[in-house]
């Protein structure tokens, strides 16, 4: 089973939930931890373990090839992406634009546009244990993060038991990347904090799990400060809340120290298990 942890905007605590989490079910079983923010993966500042392997990850992009081209602009005309443009005698590639598609290359009646890698970014292996951590992480200046993402979910698929639980830290927000995790989840929890702000950004990012159709629950972290507000919309739309992490100063302290939770606070490892309950009834109800 694939878990989500996601969330409308950053900073409302996914790595916190993700890392203990994925620690707590650790003692007991294999557990996958894959952190796929991968333009700032933070998940390493509070897991470690044994690098086991580390692979360069590369993107497609199409090289013009000017010998065999003859400016027919097919390549333009079947870019949805603007990614290669013809402008006088010449065929420009902007690789940042480029998703990969294949189609300049493919439908070129001169094949003047191959495919080469594009060297993107990096994924890391680790072991702690019972505790598989994947951490991916863009290169700098590289602005595309969806091509990294999936590739990672298909170094797990590969090279792991698909009965071992996986759980993915997600980029915040609810664009491209997010979808891409979500998309490839059976479940998302999604973080969010009983302010004005946390409820704004939890309804877009309740209303992207519905476009896509996905199981989704809610974690309230820093429970006890803002309002009820959160409270009332999940209770209006029958959406369910599996955790509330307190407001608890002692939690901030450790976190900006990176270390564990879920082995020196009991309230909080009180609410990794109601987490974990719900999981593995979502788990026998999907089989």
């Amino acid at each position: 089973m694939n878990i989500a942890i996601a969330s409308g905007k950053g900073g409302t605590g996914k790595t916190t939930i993700s890392t203990n989490l994925s620690l707590y079910l650790s003692k007991n079983q294999q557990v996958i931890l894959a952190d796929l923010d991968v333009e700032e993966p933070n998940s390493g500042l509070f897991v470690s373990g044994e690098l086991v392997e580390e692979q360069i990850k590369y993107n497609m992009v199409p090289s013009w090839q000017p010998a065999k081209c003859t400016l027919c602009g097919d390549c333009q005309n079947n870019c949805e992406f603007n990614a290669v443009v013809k402008i006088g005698q010449q065929i420009l590639v902007y690789p940042q634009l480029c998703h990969s598609c294949y189609a300049c290359s493919e439908l070129c009646p001169e094949q003047a546009l191959p495919m080469v890698g594009n060297r993107m970014g990096v994924t890391k292996y680790f072991v702690n244990n019972n505790l598989h951590f994947i951490e991916s992480k863009l290169d700098i200046g590289q602005e595309m993060a969806v091509p990294i993402i999936s590739q990672t979910i298909k170094y797990i698929n590969s090279n792991f038991d698909k009965n071992i639980l996986r759980i993915f830290d997600s980029p915040p927000g609810t664009s491209c990347p997010v979808i891409e995790v979500a998309q490839n989840s059976d479940f998302v929890i999604l973080v969010t904090e009983p302010t004005p702000f946390g409820l704004n950004d939890l309804i877009l990012a309740v209303e992207t799990m519905q476009e896509l159709k996905k199981k989704f629950a809610v974690v309230i972290n820093r429970f006890g400060i803002g309002n009820q507000e959160v409270e009332k919309y999940c209770q209006e739309n029958n959406i369910d809340i599996i955790a509330k992490i307190p407001n608890n100063r002692k939690i901030a302290e450790l976190y900006s120290q990176g270390k564990t939770l879920y082995d020196k606070i009991p309230d909080f490892a009180k609410e990794l298990q109601k987490i974990t309950d719900y999981i593995f009834q979502e788990k026998f109800n999907k089989k």
